[in-house]
Parts: structure tokens; sequence; C-alpha cells
């Protein structure tokens, strides 16, 4: 393998804190060797059915667990994982996964009605996951994702191997003209991001290990929470970077802002960090603080992370 890779830093996350949690999602908790394995089984069901050095896996899926597990699938396997606006109506649909040359698709329950209108219009997709969201039963055409991630122990890797060339790619949002695959090296990516906390990473891979990237890191890196979905690219960045760190992405389960649930997460899970989108998010958080005072413990909460959106000197 050649230039850094995004799997090769997450397995050794998982190898050094194996019991440390890498995802929390409510009374949900899964440990980082434990999602290392399920990511293993995931990257061989993905492997079996066909797909090919870089093809494309969609990720229509609300913030959950399962967003960035199918993303470390992914990368293991030399895949792309590509986000999808879950806002999205049919013919969007079609038009990104179609653009993407999607030869997967993992999904929330919820959205099994509109998969059945479009499926038969997407040739390209060899094949279907659905994730249990305590909605809409599993379609005949589509796999568990607890069986397609029956966890595997021994690393998954595809003939074609790992390199720091293989892509992320994210989709924008359409706002100026129909939505475009951003693409990046994910060694340029990394150097650009995770570097800034793990600067090691800055000596390049052939000089150093990345057992000697995470050396000086002693402990499991902090919980963070992505308050703004997962299939944008400011909860997309910011998840992985707290994976990247050796820490824990702590998930929401209101499909909506809920800026209770936020407050009351920070205290319980002791999160450092918390990633949001301008006043939209920020507004309603310091109006639920300002209305009860005392109620949350936040002092946990080390930073602040916002981008996208302008904070207004208000707040």
């Amino acid at each position: 393998m050649t230039g850094w890779n995004i799997a090769e830093l997450w397995e050794t996350v998982a190898a050094k804190f194996p019991d440390a949690p890498a995802h929390i999602h409510g009374d949900r908790t899964i440990l980082w060797h434990e999602t290392d394995a399920r990511a293993n089984g995931l990257a061989r069901t993905f492997l079996d059915a066909g797909a090919e050095q870089q093809d494309k896996v969609a990720l229509y899926l609300y913030n959950a667990p399962e967003y960035l597990e199918t993303s470390y699938a992914a990368y293991k396997a030399g895949l792309v994982p590509v986000n999808t606006n879950y806002r999205y109506v049919d013919d969007e649909l079609l038009y990104l996964w179609d653009n993407a040359d999607a030869v997967a698709v993992v999904f929330h329950g919820e959205f099994v009605p509109t998969i059945e209108r479009i499926r038969d219009r997407l040739p390209k997709v060899k094949t279907w996951i659905w994730v249990d969201d305590g909605t809409n039963a599993r379609p005949e055409w589509a796999i568990d994702y607890e069986h397609a991630a029956t966890p595997l122990t021994d690393k998954v890797e595809a003939p074609w191997g790992r390199s720091g060339d293989d892509l992320v790619m994210i989709y924008t949002g359409g706002t100026t003209g129909m939505p475009k695959g951003v693409m990046w090296r994910q060694e340029d990516l990394m150097m650009a991001t995770i570097a800034v906390s793990l600067p090691r990473l800055a000596e390049g891979n052939g000089n150093i290990s990345y057992e000697e990237v995470l050396e000086a890191q002693t402990e499991p890196g902090g919980a963070g929470i992505p308050a703004c979905p997962l299939m944008h690219g400011t909860g997309w960045f910011m998840g992985n970077l707290f994976l990247s760190n050796g820490g824990c992405c702590v998930t929401l389960e209101s499909r909506k802002l809920n800026p209770a649930e936020i407050l009351s997460t920070i205290e319980r899970r002791k999160v450092q960090s918390l990633a949001m989108v301008g006043d939209a998010f920020g507004r309603p958080l310091v109006n639920e603080l300002d209305a009860n005072p005392g109620r949350y413990d936040i002092s946990s909460l080390v930073i602040i992370s916002s981008s996208g959106v302008m904070w207004s000197e208000a707040n």
C-alpha cells in the first residue's frame, strides 16, 4: 500500500483501543473491535456481490452508526462511499445514483417506498442493503444490514488493495445547479484535515508507520456529536475526524433538530466536541440553555465547530 489510507488508520485505532467506544446512538454502544469486525463483514458482502475497484456505495441513511460503519467497509474494500440527501425525491435520487455509477445502496427502512418506485430504473445497482429503523419491513430484494455486517475478525482487503489514491467523494447539495461529485484523494484529504490533530501524518507514509502516528496517544480520543446530518459535508468531515482521532462518534436519535437531546447527550456521554451549522443550530441551543438555567451540565464540552454558514455576531 502507498500513501495514507483511512481504512488503514481506523484499523490501527481499532487495534490500539479495541474496547473503547467507536459509535454511540441512544443506549447503543459499538466498540472499536466490534465496528472493525462488522465493517470487515460488510466489505466482504460488497466484494462477494461483485463490486470492483473504486465502485461507489450510496449511503441513503439518517445519522446512525451504520453511516460511518458502511464508509469504513467501503474504504476497507477499496470502494467509495457516496452521500445521499435523504430529502431528495424520486428523480433527484435517480440522477444522483446514476451520475455516481452506484453499484450498492445502503438505506434505512423508512425509504423502502421511495426505492420501490425507482429501483427498476437503476440497473447499475446490484446490491440493496436494508437497515432496520423500526419502520418498513425488509423487502425481498434487499439484504438485512445485520446479516451483511456479520462480524469477521480477519482483515478484509480486495485483490487491488488500498492506496492513498483511493477516493473520498461528497456530492454537493445542488444549490448551484445539479449535484456534483467532489473528489479527493484520501491522502490529500487526510493531510488537510486529520493531520491537524495527528501531526505525525505530515511526515509522510513510508517514513513512519500508522502505529507511530498514534504512538503519543495513550488514551482513546474524546466523544463528538455531529449535530448536523452526516450526509452533508460538515457532519461527514467531523464524524470522520472523531474516528480518526481514536475517538467516538455520538449520533442523535431524533431526525430533526432537538436542542434538549443534544444538550442532555453532551451531559450523559461527556461529549467534548460538537459540530453544527451556524445559527440554525446555535440559536435553538442557546435558547434552550437560557430557558432552562442549570438543567444541563455541558462542562465536558471543549470545542464547538461550525461550517457552511456563519454565526451572527448576536450569538
